[in-house]
């Protein structure tokens, strides 16, 4: 099956001045990898953001740069506006066929858990991808998680649970919790609003001592003027 294919140009608009090719509707890019001088590209956007959606970061894609040899590569880094959403730039890793490479894919929960089920508990998923490492070839998109088998509270799927194909390593700590089942969070309970007439009190009492501390203030006021005029000389 051929592989898709993605045409680049080299890139000689560098820094802040890319912001013009992104208004013309394409993406600044980069190309990486081992053995190879990293070089500056540009691509068409709307047709490297079809591509994406179909191979992500795992799928092989065939990189074609001027009238150059296709190069078999990954998608590595795509980068997105947080504001805009917005593609701002991408990675090209060029990936050699015969050698494993390392990648971090996305984990997907499958299955359903009948706590949660009953709203007894809810699911925390502390690991959203792994870290594995395999031929290019066969870099899986995704692994899956079952949760069908957390009963009860606290139960955990580890990364020592994961199946991945052969060929396939996983890089990860086998202990490490990928998705667990926890106690629901209690609400908290939220005092209720005082009645008009709690409220018509607390506004009397407010301002009775309101007033208290400024007859104090007053009368403290008076007897330092007393204080005064007995000290100053007749």
């Amino acid at each position: 099956m051929a592989r898709p294919k993605v045409v680049a140009q080299k890139r000689k608009i560098l820094g802040r001045k890319v912001k013009q090719l992104r208004r013309e509707g394409i993406l600044p890019a980069n190309l990486f990898g081992k053995k190879i001088k990293s070089q500056a590209l540009q691509v068409n956007q709307k047709e490297l953001l079809g591509v994406f959606g179909k191979m992500g970061e795992t799928g092989l894609i065939d990189l074609v740069v001027g009238k150059q040899k296709a190069r078999p590569v990954l998608i590595s880094n795509l980068q997105i506006d947080p504001v805009t959403d917005d593609p701002l730039h991408v990675d090209f890793h060029q990936v050699d066929l015969e050698e494993k490479t390392i990648v971090a894919v996305p984990v997907e929960l499958i299955g359903s858990s009948p706590v949660v089920e009953k709203d007894e508990g809810v699911l925390v998923q502390p690991l959203l991808e792994v870290t594995i490492e395999a031929l290019p070839q066969k870099l899986p998109d995704h692994l899956e998680a079952d949760i069908s088998a957390l009963t009860k509270l606290n139960d955990a799927v580890r990364v020592s649970n994961l199946k991945v194909a052969k060929g396939v390593e996983i890089k990860a700590e086998e202990n490490e919790i990928v998705v667990k089942v926890s106690a629901p969070r209690e609400e908290e309970e939220v005092p209720p609003a005082p009645s008009e007439e709690e409220a018509g009190v607390e506004e009397k009492v407010e301002g009775e001592e309101g007033k208290e501390i400024e007859g104090k203030k007053e009368e403290k006021e008076e007897k330092e003027e007393e204080t005064e005029t007995q000290k100053s000389p007749e």
